[in-house]
């Protein structure tokens, strides 16, 4: 039986559901002690001195530590993301001379409790010299406050593509342009983050229990930090209550604890409240710019254009200028372009810094396709009419769009024409037309996006699998992991069950242990799918030539006369010679003398590399929302939403179908409800969840599915599918509520779309 491609139930849910999950919070070591940061209160302060003399005396505190107890200790921090040669920008680990966020980590207090340690943060005094904080970047730009010395014009870098043909914006028939400003939202796991660290000074020798989503990278991290060789680290992760990209670099925090830990004397926890997670573990989005569309008076598109400014904060993740280019890259989309230019410049604030967030790139998406509808409205055509004429097909593979980005194995058309289809368009629009004349407003929006997944670049490029046929004929496979809910447990003893032919009963799997786990680069990137499915079936090749081999030592046959099926072995021109797995692996463990000289060997280890052809996996999908808007109220009620996507084979249609869900319903968030917004002098107003909004069930109406499958170019067909429901569902949602308010005059292209914001626009109009 083949697995892979059915619903099989996840192999996590029972521990998860049953409240028997190991998270972070859940470690408990012998002595343990528990970190709290000193945070400060101002958006940009000199930090004049620092006085811990009261803290220390309260009972059970044992330390305070400050930049200059830890800073010194840093030998290196650079993280595989970008790499130690690419240059960076500045990431101490507590705030030296000058504080540059609210929230800014200043010292480092460890007690004996959690309340402890809270209670000595507030006997910390710290002599803060408050100054002038840059909190908007779009005013940032040579502003008189200078985020970072270094940086005078606190510009960290951009890029420019080819320049923008003018001509041909000057003599299309039509010109769509638009000023898209997205607010700062971020990814808010439901677990934040949080270390366990104990150090063992009499063998060097650090473990590390983490939330994150790259184990192995943090080990490598880890040791290069404390200049320790890497074999000295462990890193365990059990389960992550999410990540969403804001855990897969280590953060400043986790520095410190890193660095504190081998300077107390027992373990060392740290558990990120929801504030803190709110005010400090990165900020994502918030993105201003224009975008530019040429269109001829057919409706073909000539050329696009985007200019753009990108906040990074304070203290962004690695690799802010470049990893900034894909907006630029990518801006041509899933459509027949023939020029595309574009132009960004990263900028600091007074704000914590930019981290990884589910598609990091999705302001050319959310840019683009609000630009498509206001270039349908401007030319009196119906977006989907415009889309299906641009859109590329199957027969134009593979296509180069005019950044030079090589689309294949792809039909965006494809995903389109089956949400369409899957909506009800002309019946939609008819029904429409009778709400208005009611008085209703009702819109309809659509995003396409095209997307690479499993991008493998640099360390991304590859990893490693392990299979073991235990002595019971039990199989276990070992991979790097780092699952933060997106079923890379699941997925794997499908794969492996197949590769072997065992039972799935039969496999399991042990993940995020770096001490028995291949390196591997961790869930980021969309790329768990495609290369996991790489390492497993190159490990599991392995290990089922030698189960045959076994086998047909056992049997008297040749192995190629042999197959695999049901956790056992079997002639296949005589059923009624066959051996279970449990007698292969009992003859080899225990009675290899018998096996006439064949290798009792029932474990492989391999390293799967994308070969140059499978270097990216192109995935797309279309997102098709409909709505109702109050005119009175500005509340915006979402009625139906449809994914049509092409992922390739699905692995798991549930999994498939779930990582979607939940990316939408974040985008949903951005559109509508999240916003974290400091008000001038750079104080945070949405630190809680009472003003910092997420969506839930009710703002959320069930998702309809459509599945186009394109196989790609690597091992089983599989495309990544972590990030494209949070790339799509924002601008359909925009969209959405523009052709609802279209009556009006109303087009919305300031992020989130929140009852006043809609109301203010309408009475604008009128």
């Amino acid at each position: 039986m083949a697995y892979a491609g059915t619903r099989v139930a996840r192999v996590e849910d029972t521990r998860l559901l049953t409240g028997h999950g190991t998270f972070v919070d859940d470690i408990t070591r012998p002595g343990m002690l528990h970190a709290c940061f000193v945070r400060s209160p101002f958006a940009r302060a000199r930090i004049n001195g620092i006085d811990a003399s009261a803290a220390l005396k309260l009972p059970g505190v044992r330390a305070v530590f400050t930049a200059t107890d830890l800073n010194p200790e840093v030998k290196e921090a650079w993280h595989a993301v970008a790499g130690k040669d690419v240059p960076d920008t500045p990431r101490p680990p507590l705030a030296e001379g000058e504080a540059k966020f609210v929230g800014d980590p200043v010292a480092l207090v460890v007690a004996e409790s959690r309340y402890i340690a809270e209670d000595a943060v507030e006997l910390v005094d710290v002599d803060y010299e408050p100054l002038p904080a840059i909190a908007d970047f779009t005013k940032a730009v040579g502003s008189d406050v200078v985020v970072h010395e270094a940086y005078p014009d606190n510009v960290a870098g951009g890029m420019g593509g080819a320049p923008p043909d003018e001509e041909t914006f000057s003599s299309a028939a039509h010109v769509a342009s638009a000023n898209v400003y997205q607010q700062i939202y971020a990814p808010v796991p439901i677990e934040t983050r949080g270390l366990v660290v104990e150090w063992t000074a009499a063998t060097s020798e650090m473990t590390v229990w983490a939330s994150t989503q790259t184990p192995h990278e943090l080990r490598a991290f880890c040791a290069r930090l404390l200049g320790i060789p890497a074999q000295g680290v462990r890193v365990i992760m059990r389960d992550t209550g999410g990540g969403f990209g804001q855990k897969v670099v280590p953060m400043r925090e986790d520095m410190c604890i890193m660095l504190a830990a081998r300077k107390v004397p027992a373990a060392l926890k740290w558990i990120e409240d929801r504030r803190e997670n709110l005010m400090s573990a990165g900020q994502a989005r918030h993105v201003d710019g224009k975008a530019r569309m040429a269109l001829d008076e057919d409706g073909n598109i000539l050329a696009v254009d985007v200019d753009f400014t990108y906040d990074i904060g304070a203290y962004p993740t690695p690799y802010p200028v470049l990893t900034t280019a894909a907006v630029g890259m990518f801006f041509p989309g899933p459509y027949r372009v023939p020029k595309s230019s574009f132009n960004y410049k990263t900028v600091f604030s007074n704000t914590p810094g930019l981290a990884a967030y589910r598609g990091p790139w999705q302001y050319e998406t959310l840019a683009r396709e609000i630009l498509l509808d206001v270039a349908a409205r401007q030319m009196n055509v119906d977006p989907v009419d415009l889309r299906r004429k641009n859109l590329l097909r199957r027969d134009e593979m593979p296509y180069f769009n005019p950044n030079g980005m090589p689309y294949d194995h792809v039909a965006p058309v494809e995903t389109f024409e089956q949400a369409v289809k899957i909506l009800d368009h002309e019946g939609f629009r008819k029904e429409q037309a009778d709400a208005l004349a009611e008085g209703r407003y009702i819109g309809l929006g659509f995003a396409a996006y095209i997307e690479p997944t499993g991008a493998a670049t640099g360390h991304l490029g590859t990893e490693g699998c392990t299979i073991r046929m235990e002595p019971t004929g039990k199989i276990n496979v070992y991979v790097n992991g780092g699952s933060t809910g997106n079923s890379i447990e699941t997925t794997v003893v499908q794969l492996t069950a197949d590769v072997l032919g065992a039972n799935i009963d039969d496999v399991s799997t042990i993940q995020g242990d770096t001490a028995v786990t291949p390196y591997g680069a961790g869930t980021q990137g969309s790329r768990s799918g495609p290369m996991t499915a790489g390492a497993v079936n190159e490990a599991g090749t392995i290990l089922r030539n030698q189960i045959l081999a076994i086998a047909a030592q056992m049997l008297g046959v040749d192995a190629d006369d042999i197959e695999l099926g049901g956790s056992k072995a079997t002639a296949r021109d005589d059923s009624s010679k066959s051996v279970s797995f449990a007698d292969i692996a009992n003859r080899s463990y225990y009675e290899p003398a018998q096996l006439g000289g064949v290798s009792p060997t029932l474990e492989a280890t391999a390293r799967f590399v994308s070969p140059p052809e499978a270097m990216i996996h192109w995935a797309n999908a279309t997102h098709a929302c409909t709505c109702e808007v109050d005119v009175d109220t500005g509340h915006v009620k979402l009625t139906r939403y449809i994914v049509s996507e092409d992922v390739g084979p699905m692995i798991n249609p549930n999994v498939v179908e779930g990582q979607i869900a939940g990316g939408t319903v974040q985008g949903i968030g951005g559109a509508l409800l999240e916003d974290m917004v400091y008000d001038d002098d750079g104080n945070p107003l949405a630190s809680t969840f009472v003003d910092y909004l997420l969506p839930t069930a009710t703002e959320v109406p069930p998702i309809e599915y459509g599945h186009v499958e394109i196989p790609g170019p690597g091992v089983g067909g599989y495309k990544g599918c972590g990030e494209g429901g949070a790339i799509g569902s924002t601008a359909a949602v925009i969209n959405a509520i523009n052709d609802a308010l279209a009556p009006l005059g109303v087009t919305l292209t300031r992020l989130p779309a929140s009852p006043s914001a809609i109301v203010a626009l309408i009475e604008e109009a009128q």
